[in-house]
């Protein structure tokens, strides 16, 4: 590792840390809609839609309602994207001729995207047409982080409420922050990567001759546009197979630290967003340093492993599965910022990185991707491990656990340990079934240690609606589209749901005065006890695992031998 690659991360990190709080404080005023100027420039736009969705965006919704929106709209969003794939074959835009899309793919692929998730169990230049890729996809990429920023943003309210029933309108949240925010973000983004070479274009797949004087096929099609949302909204859906080590999805080190950037940008403002709305910018400012701190931890260590990696390499740096134009150092960034924040795109292939980084990547999924985590959901389900702590440290001390001024009690705590472990199940079960079956087994490529990590990893990507893979994995096939299909939901919606109810019942509460007992939230003795309990939950949940698969792979890559 050489000065450069030192500066360069250097540079990645100072520049999150310069950026997040002010987007997060324009994020809060979209969410608040308390901003003179913001209503100057984007309410036109608004009340356009208003009027032609029949939205009275100034109605309140209780919790129930709330989410019985959220529900309903991502139920049509996944019938949309569902019946889209069965039907491109006699739709428009289909210039390479592309049939439909057989029936359980197309049920993986759009619950995948409706959750924010992004699980690719197919090529998108071989499977879907242009109008797929833009009206269902695309649009989804925008619409899931705007159902997850909403929902963040009604806890905030709930949170900060004082005895209220209301937690503000889903319609209204999700069209301010995709006027406000998505779009703007997303032209700029897109109008950067046409800049430096990425494809945006609807002509067909171009036929070439290569200088061996073989006919090559180009894959061409609008994929800039889509790239930009998939990297802001931390989704993560490459346009190619090959995502954003694809050529033309990524082409230049600017590109690559473009789309590296813009997949933290957001959820780091979220934290500041948050803290703005609930009026505690102290305590923001603590979930952001837990988040950090978790993050250089993890690329710290995942850097050493991929420069000092075992005598299989005689010390060398691992560049199997890297692109040479970005070497090591992109690559290890990439992975574990995309794994941290829910992103899941990948610059190269996660299941080539050294046992010890692919062991990162894969933890900082099963903490619940809230080291940053998704847009909205990445918040919001830290807030549940704050919630976990402040309920532990008033066991400790005798006294009833308050979180941000307002008592922490039974429901709370049922719903909150309901969004943590729910999917922790359901990927430790969804992994034992694989390991058990045959038509689970018949999908590995590699055997031993690592055929168990492609196995675990999958599991963890889908429960952590992140979408990256160990791609040695040949996930399309009816177990894995219809399994990891409804991982995807448990892990996007047995977490929202409850962050929805504790933001009712906070809500109704009125504030209670600080005590002596009362545990402040915004010290750095909270940010201790916080990342204690993250990484304690997530060791004893999922060490067993993770033994089994890449801390074993590594013991035995110190006595020669490579899976």
């Amino acid at each position: 590792m050489n000065t450069f690659d030192i500066l360069q991360v250097v540079f990645y990190a100072a520049a999150l840390l310069a950026l997040s709080k002010p987007l997060g404080v324009f994020l809060a005023g979209a969410l608040k809609d308390d901003s003179p100027w913001q209503r100057r420039v984007f309410s036109p736009v608004e009340r356009a839609i208003y009027r032609l969705a029949g939205i009275a965006p100034g109605t309140e919704m209780n919790w129930k309602r709330y989410t019985g929106a959220v529900l309903a709209f991502n139920a049509f969003g996944f019938l949309a994207v569902f019946l889209l794939q069965l039907f491109q074959h006699k739709l428009p835009l289909n210039p390479n001729g592309l049939g439909p899309v057989e029936g359980w793919l197309a049920f993986n692929t759009a619950v995948s995207f409706m959750t924010n998730t992004n699980w690719q169990s197919y090529a998108g230049e071989t499977t879907l047409s242009y109008l797929t890729q833009m009206l269902g996809l695309g649009v989804q990429n925008f619409l899931s982080v705007a159902t997850s920023t909403g929902v963040m943003a009604a806890l905030a309210r709930g949170l900060a409420g004082h005895k209220i029933s209301g937690l503000g309108n889903f319609w209204g949240d999700v069209t301010r922050v995709t006027v406000r925010v998505l779009l703007p973000l997303s032209l700029l983004v897109a109008f950067a990567l046409v800049g430096e070479g990425v494809v945006q274009t609807f002509r067909p797949n171009a036929k070439v001759t290569t200088l061996e004087g073989t006919e090559q096929v180009i894959p061409l099609g609008p994929a800039a546009s889509q790239i930009a949302i998939k990297q802001l909204g931390t989704n993560g859906g490459g346009f190619y197979n090959a995502n954003s080590a694809h050529p033309l999805e990524n082409p230049t080190p600017l590109s690559n630290f473009i789309e590296m950037f813009a997949l933290l940008l957001l959820p780091g403002g979220c934290v500041f967003a948050y803290g703005a709305m609930v009026g505690d910018k102290g305590h923001a400012r603590a979930l952001f340093a837990v988040m950090f701190a978790v993050w250089s931890a993890g690329l710290a260590g995942a850097l050493y492993s991929e420069y000092h990696s075992a005598a299989v390499t005689g010390g060398a740096a691992l560049m199997e599965g890297k692109e040479v134009r970005f070497g090591v150092t992109n690559s290890v960034l990439w992975a574990v910022s995309t794994t941290a924040a829910s992103n899941g795109s990948v610059n190269a292939m996660h299941s080539s990185l050294s046992p010890v980084a692919g062991g990162i990547a894969m933890f900082n999924m099963m903490l619940g991707e809230i080291i940053f985590g998704g847009v909205g959901c990445g918040l919001y389900g830290m807030v549940l491990f704050a919630l976990l702590t402040v309920f532990l440290c008033g066991l400790m001390v005798g006294r009833t656990p308050e979180y941000l001024g307002k008592k922490v009690e039974k429901r709370e705590m049922q719903m909150t340990l309901t969004g943590i472990l729910a999917s922790s199940a359901v990927l430790l079960i969804g992994t034992a079934l694989s390991c058990a079956m045959p038509a689970a087994l018949a999908s590995l490529s590699s055997k031993g240690p690592h055929g168990f990590s492609e196995i675990l990893y999958a599991w963890t990507s889908a429960c952590g609606n992140n979408g990256s893979a160990f791609a040695g994995l040949n996930a399309n096939v009816p177990f894995y589209n219809i399994g990891l299909g409804l991982a995807m939901l448990v892990g996007r919606f047995a977490v929202l749901v409850p962050v929805l109810a504790i933001a009712g019942s906070m809500g109704a509460k009125q504030p209670s005065p600080p005590s002596a007992g009362t545990l402040p939230t915004d010290t750095p003795t909270f940010g201790l006890l916080l990342a204690a309990i993250i990484i304690i939950v997530g060791g004893l949940t999922y060490f067993p695992a993770l033994t089994l698969g890449p801390i074993v792979e590594q013991l035995l890559m110190f006595k020669g031998a490579a899976f």
